[in-house]
C-alpha cells in the first residue's frame, strides 16, 4: 500500500485548498455560499515536531500574547526539543511562565518518545491516538497538528466551538450540533474536511463580523 493510500491526499500548496474549495462548493450549495462570504481560503501550513506540539500546550488557556511572551522566553533557553526540555527542573520552567500542569505536560511530551518524522506515512487515526497518549494533548490538538502540521486534507475538527457554530449558521440548524452530529455532517465533505474546515472557520469570522456591525 502506498504512503499516499494510508495517509490520504496531502495538502501542501494554495493549489491544494483551490482544488479542495471547488470539490466542495460544487458538492453542496450552502458551502458554496459559504465560499462567497469568506473569499480565498488560507494555506495555513504550520511546522512537525516536537516543538509545535510545546507551542500548542503553552497556549493553552491563556491569551496569545501570553502564549507568545512564554514561547519567546522557551525559546530564548533552548527548550523546544526533547532532552533540553527533559533535563530542565520545574523550577526552570516555572520561572519561564509556566504552571505547574504545564510542566508535568512538557516533560510528558519530552518523555513520550514520539517518532514524528514516521507520523507522516501513519494514517489520520493511528496520528490521533499517539498524540492523544500524552498527558496534556487532546483530541482537537491532534487534529489540528494532523491538519496543518502534516497536511492532512480529510480530517476535522469535530469539537471545535466555531466550526459547530458555523455549521448551526449555515444550515440555519434549530442548535449547535454536538461532536457526534458534527461528525455525521462533516462525513458527506470527503476527502477534502480539512479544506471544509477551513471555510468554516473563515465563514465564522465573517459572520461574526456581520453580526458586530449590526
Amino acid at each position: 500500500m502506498g504512503a499516499r493510500a494510508v495517509t490520504g491526499r496531502i495538502i501542501e500548496t494554495d493549489a491544494d485548498v483551490a482544488e479542495g474549495l471547488k470539490a466542495l462548493t460544487a458538492l453542496c450549495p450552502s458551502l458554496a455560499e459559504a465560499a462567497e462570504v469568506s473569499g480565498p481560503l488560507p494555506l495555513r501550513r504550520k511546522p512537525d515536531g516536537f516543538a509545535e506540539l510545546l507551542s500548542a500546550i503553552v497556549s493553552q488557556q491563556v491569551s496569545v500574547a501570553s502564549a507568545n511572551a512564554i514561547w519567546a522566553r522557551i525559546e530564548g533557553a533552548g527548550l523546544t526539543a526533547p532532552n533540553p526540555v527533559a533535563n530542565a527542573s520545574e523550577e526552570e520552567l516555572r520561572a519561564l511562565g509556566l504552571s505547574r500542569q504545564k510542566i508535568r505536560y512538557a516533560h510528558a511530551l519530552a518523555a513520550a518518545d514520539i517518532d514524528y518524522p514516521a507520523l507522516h506515512h501513519a494514517p489520520n487515526s493511528e496520528v490521533i491516538k499517539t498524540l492523544t497518549t500524552v498527558p496534556g494533548i487532546g483530541t482537537w490538538t491532534a487534529e489540528i497538528y494532523a491538519m496543518f502540521s502534516l497536511g492532512r486534507a480529510d480530517i476535522f475538527a469535530h469539537g471545535d466551538l466555531a466550526l459547530q457554530e458555523a455549521a448551526r449558521v449555515l444550515y440555519a440548524l434549530p442548535h449547535r450540533p454536538k461532536e457526534r452530529e458534527m461528525r455525521i455532517i462533516a462525513a458527506a465533505w470527503s476527502p477534502w474536511r480539512s479544506v471544509a474546515a477551513r471555510l468554516l472557520w473563515a465563514y465564522y469570522r465573517a459572520h461574526k463580523q456581520r453580526e458586530g456591525i449590526r
